[in-house]
């Protein structure tokens, strides 16, 4: 027999709610264990039941982590808690509610109406559809940069001579170019968004061809401004930019709360 774990409440969000609600039976772990409030004077964790144990970090636990929170997000602020945080007893969760209420309320004022919004640049390929089968990246930088033009044609034209040093040149060459065209169209897109958010983060890229990969904060009067300035930058860049752009997301990446289950 498997080893009998001890079970804990499992923590998603801190929300405003003084009254007990039910969020369904979505929960991390896959036992269909009801999603629902704890509260303690006008805020509230949302909790489930849960073993107490370590969940891996994956696509299968943390598609049920962060379904909860979007789904409480459809009434609430939601003031988002770090995956897998999980502690033995309700008791614990509403002396937790109790211990950090004025930093949980402050939080909570200062997120909300607002909403987080994701953008995502990358160069077209050519021949995907976004790029209609025309000329990609590679094709711009050898119409725009001259030099790197002429060493290509120059190779093209003696490939019998052409050596290991001027192939290895050329790629140098094209991948500063790109690394250049990237910046001036990151910088392009940050100076057309910044202003009509109350905050940014960059996050990391993915793949050589990805220009930008941020998520912003935008207060909901200011969501339809965005809206038309995302718009507006992909008819600006054309078939050579696709552009990603994703809508009311929970505040990620500027809200995870960590809280630290020894202290209480």
């Amino acid at each position: 027999m498997g080893e009998v774990l001890q079970e804990g409440i499992y923590i998603y969000c801190i929300i405003e709610e003084s009254q007990y609600q039910s969020f369904g039976t979505g929960a991390v772990g896959d036992r269909g264990d009801e999603v629902h409030t704890l509260c303690f004077n006008d805020i509230a964790a949302v909790v489930s039941n849960s073993p107490i144990k370590r969940y891996p970090v994956s696509r299968e636990n943390l598609l049920p982590h962060e379904r909860v929170i979007e789904e409480v997000m459809k009434e609430y602020t939601v003031l988002p808690v770090r995956f897998a945080t999980i502690t033995e007893s309700e008791d614990k969760v509403k002396k937790i509610l109790e211990r950090e209420y004025d930093k949980f309320k402050d939080l909570l004022d200062k997120i909300k109406g607002k909403k987080e919004l994701g953008v995502k640049a990358v160069f077209s390929a050519k021949g995907e559809p976004a790029s209609g089968g025309k000329k990609d990246i590679y094709d711009h930088i050898l119409e725009k940069y001259e030099d790197i033009k002429k060493l290509k044609t120059a190779l093209v034209s003696k490939a019998s001579q052409a050596t290991y040093n001027q192939s290895v040149e050329i790629g140098k060459m094209v991948e500063a170019a790109l690394e250049k065209e990237k910046e001036s169209c990151k910088q392009d897109i940050l100076n057309t968004l910044m202003p009509l958010a109350q905050k940014n983060k960059i996050n990391d890229t993915y793949g050589e061809r990805m220009i930008i990969n941020a998520a912003f904060l935008v207060n909901e009067e200011n969501e339809a401004a965005f809206d038309k300035a995302v718009d507006e930058l992909d008819a600006r860049y054309g078939d050579r930019v696709k552009f990603k752009y994703v809508g009311t997301l929970p505040p990620f990446n500027f809200v995870n709360l960590i809280i630290e289950l020894g202290k209480y």
